[in-house]
């Protein structure tokens, strides 16, 4: 099968959607004629013009308020987000407005929009552009979010996310875009709601999210060296949530590492914790849940510094070792 980058992926997702349903269209900034800040949606203006390819003024509020109201009336929009910092000033539009509009009408309509935005740290571009609010909208009732990480994955889940009924957010970590991956040519769907074992194990179970899931199976093969055997679970959606999955490793490998880039406090980490700890899992632990998260500081612009607010391989490794040879 070829091999293709993690934003090729989603151009092609994006633009076999577009070619398959007249309905979807993009809107953002700088999405047209620049191809979008990581250069995304490069090409897509020349095949489908202005009229499905909307480039907006800088007004995250108004370009999410424009792809609601073109949702709600039978339209499919893809917004972007140039970077997930900015989602602080389309909040509005997203959270009192998408998540709650099929509730308000008693179901009698839906808001069937993607809101994608690349997050996270790692290319030095400092507090305003690097960071990572996942567990912000998990928190929203009426919004699935979505945070893929290998390229098969972004694309079958961005078809699924456009498909979907009910306003998508989709988070594509800055770093992903160049990995490469196989990818099928053909359209495809991965239901959202499913998590997926990116490595089978039995010593030890890290369940990581974004750039954090290939930083986890990097250290797992340096930990197979010593004989500590990872299993790395990539929940893939983290709403709605495989929690059945979650349950069926954890009870498996009886000690659970959970590694995500944001910080800690009221991370994504403590609502797995939480889930673990309110399930028949936690009988079969032999050790306390860990988590290990970014940094309580804002991202610094000194690249080491950057580095060092985040989870790094070294830093999952160390956690991982200590958990797995732990005796209760």
């Amino acid at each position: 099968m070829r091999e293709i980058t993690f934003l090729e992926a989603i151009r092609e997702a994006m633009t076999q959607e577009m070619e398959r349903d007249s309905r979807v269209f993009l809107i953002g900034e700088d999405i047209g004629e620049y191809g979008g800040a990581f250069q995304v949606s490069y090409g897509m203006l020349e095949k489908f013009g202005h009229e499905r390819i909307l480039d907006t003024p800088i007004t995250e509020l108004g370009l999410t308020g424009a792809a609601v109201g073109a949702a709600l009336i039978g339209m499919r929009p893809i917004a972007e987000i140039m970077f997930m910092d900015f989602t602080t000033l389309a909040s509005e539009q997203l959270v009192n407005q998408a998540a709650k509009l099929r509730f308000m009408f008693g179901g009698q309509s839906s808001v069937p929009m993607v809101l994608r935005t690349p997050a996270g740290s790692g290319t030095g571009a400092a507090e305003h552009h690097s960071q990572s609010f996942e567990n912000w909208f998990v928190h929203v009732p009426g919004l699935k979010v979505v945070m893929p990480t290998t390229p098969y994955d972004v694309k079958g889940l961005l078809i699924s996310s456009i498909r979907d009924n009910n306003p998508v957010v989709f988070i594509e970590h800055k770093l992903l875009y160049k990995t490469k991956g196989e990818v099928p040519e053909e359209m495809y769907e991965i239901p959202l709601g499913k998590a997926d074992i990116k490595r089978e194990g039995k010593d030890l179970t890290i369940i990581a999210t974004g750039i954090m899931v290939q930083k986890s199976l990097a250290a797992a093969e340096e930990l197979i060296k010593e004989g500590i055997d990872i299993e790395v679970l990539d929940p893939r959606t983290l709403r709605p949530l495989d929690t059945e999955s979650i349950v069926k490793s954890v009870k498996k490998t009886g000690k659970v590492l959970i590694v995500h880039e944001a910080v800690k406090t009221g991370g994504f980490g403590g609502e797995l914790a939480g889930v673990i700890a309110e399930s028949e899992a936690f009988g079969y632990l032999e050790a306390p849940i860990i988590r290990l998260a970014g940094r309580e500081v804002p991202i610094p612009y000194n690249r080491d510094l950057e580095k060092a607010a985040v989870p790094q391989i070294e830093d999952i490794v160390e956690k991982a070792r200590e958990l797995a040879t732990l005796k209760v």
